[in-house]
């Protein structure tokens, strides 16, 4: 990347610095603005910068934003407390993630006829994953009840780590029957990579919480080196992971779901990630989606594919939620609105250049194009209703009186607990 690109990057990030509290709330968020930016600044208009989807640079990016959200998302999730405290995000994983696959699935085989099943269900897990960062307004929203905004900062935590051994395991199907590779050969890949890649996230993320205990409690590391040993638990077991033939990326969700809830001392690295260094890598990847990734896709986009990203964002979306919430007491305005914000984005994003990149597939310009005009719709779509629609429901729930979703529960946000295992 050259200086002048740099300097644009840099100059983009300080301006939407100085104006991000003006913005929280509003039709504007962080990644539609920097999605623009690089559509603007990209080879398809300004060219200021240089990008394209087969750029190292694109693809470095993207596998380090998705270890470290993967790592820093797992390790905010409390299992004790998400068993006691969050029967909706469970039913919305355990019972919606595996109908929205097979929603998803038939709608893809329904709309392009040449992709075969398992690149539809290819392509219904990688757009299986939600992020909360395109609702931001929906889950900071004070109005929302707590119980709400938890449910969906808890299922967006966790259904990326959960949907990746599937986009894997779909992916080594597509693959095998695009190449002559034999049957036993996909299925032992894609068992190394289930296997041996949690295998390594345990081990690093156990030994590392232990090793964390023990020199916190003797004084022996300060509270500034968290940074460093987060990130190199992170990278530690994907590189681990990656050199037993296992998956480095299932590696770094488990190894952070494993030092977080292993730990008992409280890693404020973790939070400040998320709120800073997490959000800068975050919106580079948007910029990079903007310059490099959309123009391609807008350039091949059709009808069907507006079609396909529609029925994705609701139909296979919300319907899943609504049926997996049935017996909950959760009243209709409530599970259409948990439904609704569902948006696509980071994990998305991330899978599908993952993908390419390490598989063949026959119609990968279609899973590409799907996935990218899926991305970009979500993010205008559910950036600009987050805001107003947060108020509107937050307004309307207050009047309900009491119901499911004004339970009580913990008013401390979800990802700011870190129940513990280990007495220090």
């Amino acid at each position: 990347m050259n200086l002048t690109a740099i300097l644009a990057v840099m100059l983009a990030l300080i301006a939407y610095g100085l104006v991000s509290r003006k913005l929280e709330g509003s039709v504007l968020t962080g990644p539609m603005l920097f999605t623009v930016f690089g559509l603007v600044a990209g080879p398809a208009l300004l060219g200021i910068l240089p990008l394209q989807i087969n750029n190292q640079s694109v693809h470095l990016l993207a596998e380090v934003t998705l270890i470290l959200v993967l790592f820093s998302d797992a390790a905010n999730i409390d299992l004790s407390q998400l068993r006691r405290d969050h029967n909706l995000p469970v039913r919305m994983l355990l019972i919606g993630m595996p109908l929205t696959i097979a929603l998803g699935s038939a709608a893809a085989l329904l709309l392009f006829g040449n992709l075969g099943f398992w690149e539809a269900a290819l392509l219904a897990a990688i757009l299986l994953p939600t992020d909360a960062a395109l609702g931001q307004a929906v889950v900071s929203n004070r109005l929302v009840p707590v119980r709400i905004r938890q449910a969906l900062n808890v299922e967006s935590g966790l259904n990326d780590g959960i949907a990746l051994p599937f986009v894997l395991i779909f992916a080594a199907l597509a693959s095998a029957m695009h190449v002559d590779t034999g049957a036993g050969d996909w299925l032992l890949f894609g068992a190394k990579q289930v296997v041996f890649g949690p295998i390594a996230g345990i081990a690093m993320g156990y030994v590392g919480a232990k090793l964390v205990a023990r020199c916190y409690r003797t004084q022996w590391m300060s509270e500034t080196a968290e940074g460093m040993i987060a990130l190199g638990l992170a990278f530690g077991a994907f590189a681990l992971a990656e050199l037993i033939h296992g998956n480095g990326f299932i590696a770094a969700f488990v190894a952070g779901l494993t030092f977080g809830n292993t730990l008992q001392h409280k890693c404020e690295f973790l939070y400040e990630f998320a709120e800073s260094e997490g959000q800068i890598l975050i919106l580079l990847t948007f910029a990079a989606f903007g310059a490099a990734m959309l123009p391609q896709a807008m350039s091949a986009a059709t009808l069907g594919y507006l079609a396909f990203a529609i029925i994705a964002l609701t139909v296979v979306r919300m319907l899943p939620v609504h049926l997996s919430l049935m017996g909950t007491g959760i009243k209709p305005v409530t599970s259409g609105f948990l439904g609704w914000f569902g948006p696509r984005g980071l994990a998305s994003v991330l899978f599908v250049l993952l993908i390419l990149e390490e598989v063949e597939l026959e119609n990968e310009a279609t899973v590409f194009t799907v996935v990218v005009f899926t991305v970009a719709l979500s993010v205008l779509l559910h950036g600009v209703t987050a805001g107003p629609a947060a108020r509107r429901y937050g307004m309307l729930s207050q009047s309900m009186g009491p119901c499911e979703e004004n339970m009580p529960v913990s008013e401390e946000p979800f990802s700011q607990t870190f129940g513990r295992t280990e007495e220090l």
